[in-house]
């Protein structure tokens, strides 16, 4: 997608949250009607599932046609499936008599809504809907606080047909748009104060389209679809009237439900540097990127003390270099799976709960993955599901957000903590957590990826990592801190780079850790620490090391890391909601790592072919953030010194300036 296309939308997402962390809210008159009349913005996910009924025709392909089914079902250790996140908007009207009429207009974001088919043995076509939208009135029948609806209109989407030569493995892809109808009906229920929640199906016709490859070979579809959807809509009045509150609410009075958003755009950019020679995952002069998503936090409570949480997720951009050519990675927003066009993911689906052990009694605030309420000092505290390790783990409030604070990736996670994750940094796994007084012990087990740096992680589960972290929380002078030690144990198949490189000279050809691996161990131990110095000021500290023959498994090329900052409300200048903060972290591999790289090896996110001059790797970040609008704007900037380990190449400023709305 260009990236004003998806600028576009980001801000668009971005406004939507201000608007919507500032609007009313108040719990409407139990003894009046529900009236539905207002506007609403709010969030869809659907199970989607469809067919493309195809013909090729023409030019040096020949004829053929047939069926090919766009259902994908949902793949737990890749995360994909036919399933969709996306926006909405609408307005309603209710007349004297119950009926109400309004207009509804949304935009969805698959994850996999493609099949594919061949054609005469020669060429394989992959037909699919990479982005879709609706523009739709609706009817319907108000009783109190639950509407009966039917709806229909005008549909769109954004079609991707890829013709793939069997033979030679060539592909062209073609993206034409595609117009049609969708109708279907469906019931929306008020959930409390200015929330509800929305079930429907709705079947979309896209008609026929074709698309041309230069050697004139037509290739027709015929694309429908089917989806079961699911919407939580924030409503702009509380069918009394105008909200009156001052802030959103969980979405009953009884709190069971809770509900919370975010959405984020960064735009990086390199200018030119040093850099005699370009390898396969080397930092390229010249370039800018961007990232944008918008996530949504969904809570529930099940049982005194336990909470499910689910997050859907739409992702969308590429980090600098397709995020390559630095281990202290300059966005920590960048995945290690960049897109042109937004997606769908569900990066979290978990079950927390809490055992209260006593102590003191401590009050929690309602934010992203926690209901607001109370909890003693003493506790223990289960996850289990799909998470992220570094939501439990090396956690450090001024620098471990690159949604808020710090972007880089040595800065907010320590460089040398691998942790289990796919690349977007989620995994399967369980921890448990043990608070009392001023102590905290946490151990966990969770699943590594199918093979180091893979997409997928191993759904024999044979491949695993323990976590295990210990927690001391002081005051010096009144002023909090803490320091934690985090150790971790990975067992898996993996390999090293003494093997790969005396491999690569029996050969002749780069080495390659895959071409040696075998299941064994890697360990690691790190500290992280923080400490408040007065009331605007706080400092941090990371540092780690990991056994450096053995290639790292989820996270990046770092086997020795320190770093250092500060954090400096804006207060003391007469702007309390500024924030500054200042880094520098340095980065090291061992001369097993150094010789493995120079011999042509690849890393995970670093890798120029070539490493005769190698060095450390330092960083200097520092950003400014400050409100407007209802949303935080950043401009960042980020002095790296022999990227990749390098010193013939560098150093590079990358400049960003990020915009972030939540609720």
């Amino acid at each position: 997608m260009p990236i004003r296309t998806t600028t576009a939308l980001a801000v668009l997402a971005l406004v939507s949250l201000s608007l919507a962390a500032r609007a009313d809210d108040t719990v409407a008159s139990a003894s009046a009607p529900y009236n539905w009349s207002g506007a609403y913005i709010g969030g869809t996910f659907s199970a989607d599932w469809g067919r493309s009924k195809w013909a090729q025709d023409g030019g040096g392909g020949g004829t053929a046609s047939g069926t090919m089914g766009l259902a994908n079902p949902y793949d737990f250790f890749a995360g994909t499936g036919s399933y969709a996140t996306g926006l909405s908007t609408g307005y309603d009207y209710q007349l004297p008599q119950g009926v109400v009429v309004g207009v509804a207009n949304d935009i969805s974001f698959p994850n996999l809504i493609n099949g594919s088919a061949t054609a005469n043995g020669a060429t394989q076509w992959d037909d699919g809907v990479l982005i879709s939208g609706t523009v739709r009135g609706r009817l319907g029948f108000a009783l109190d606080r639950l509407l009966l609806y039917g709806t229909a209109g005008y549909a769109w989407a954004q079609e991707q047909a890829t013709a793939t030569d069997i033979a030679s493995g060539n592909a062209q892809t073609r993206r034409p748009m595609r117009h049609g109808w969708v109708a279907g009906g469906g019931v929306e229920a008020m959930l409390g104060r200015n929330w509800s929640a929305d079930l429907s199906y709705l079947y979309t016709d896209y008609g026929s389209g074709v698309v041309h490859l230069p050697d004139g070979t037509g290739f027709q579809s015929d694309i429908t679809l089917q989806s079961v959807r699911m919407g939580l809509n924030y409503r702009f009045t509380d069918g009394t009237g105008p909200s009156a509150g001052d802030q959103l609410s969980a979405l009953t009075p009884s709190g069971d439900w809770a509900v919370h958003a975010q959405s984020t755009y960064v735009m990086q950019a390199v200018p030119g540097f040093r850099s005699p020679y370009i390898g396969a995952q080397s930092l390229i002069p010249n370039q800018q990127h961007q990232t944008w998503d918008v996530t949504l936090y969904l809570g529930r409570r099940l049982w005194q003390g336990a909470e499910l949480w689910v997050n859907p997720e739409i992702d969308q951009g590429f980090g600098l270099s397709n995020t390559h050519g630095v281990a202290g990675f300059p966005s920590g927003e960048a995945y290690k799976v960049g897109a042109s066009w937004p997606y769908a993911r569900i990066p979290r689906y978990f079950i927390r709960d809490t055992i209260s052990l006593g102590g003191k009694v401590e009050t929690v605030a309602a934010d992203a993955n926690q209901f607001a309420g109370t909890q003693t000092e003493n506790r223990l505290v289960f996850t289990v599901g799909k998470f992220g390790i570094t939501d439990i783990f090396d956690t450090n409030q001024h620098a471990h957000d690159p949604r808020k604070d710090f972007l880089n990736w040595a800065l907010v996670d320590t460089g040398t903590f691998d942790y289990a994750a796919d690349p977007w940094g989620y995994t399967y796994g369980a921890a448990v957590e043990w608070y009392q007084g001023d102590w905290t012990l946490r151990v966990g087990i969770f699943d590594l990826s199918e093979a180091p740096n893979s997409n997928e992680l191993d759904p024999s589960f044979s491949q695993f990592q323990t976590v295990a972290e210990i927690e001391r929380r002081y005051r010096i002078h009144g002023q909090p801190g803490k320091i934690a030690i985090t150790g971790f144990l990975s067992r898996g198949r993996m390999g090293t780079y003494t093997d790969a490189v005396a491999l690569s000279t029996a050969t002749g050809q780069p080495a390659d850790t895959a071409l040696v691996r075998e299941y064994r161990s890697r360990m690691g131990l790190s500290f992280n620490a923080e400490q408040q110095i007065h009331d605007t000021l706080a400092l941090f500290a990371r540092g780690g090391i990991v056994d450096g023959n053995v290639e790292p498994f989820d996270f990046t090329d770092i086997d020795r890391t320190l770093a250092a900052g500060l954090v400096l409300q804006g207060k003391d200048w007469g702007r309390p909601d500024d924030v500054f903060g200042f880094a520098g972290v340095v980065n090291f591999i061992t001369g097993e790592h150094k010789a493995y790289f120079n011999a042509g090896g690849m890393g995970i996110v670093v890798g120029d072919g070539i490493l005769p001059n190698a060095g450390p790797e330092f960083i200097m970040e520092t950003y400014y953030a400050f409100p407007i609008a209802g949303m935080t704007a950043t401009v960042d900037y980020q002095f790296v010194n022999n990227p990749g380990y390098n010193e013939d190449r560098g150093p590079a400023s990358i400049f960003a300036g990020r915009l972030h709305a939540e609720f």
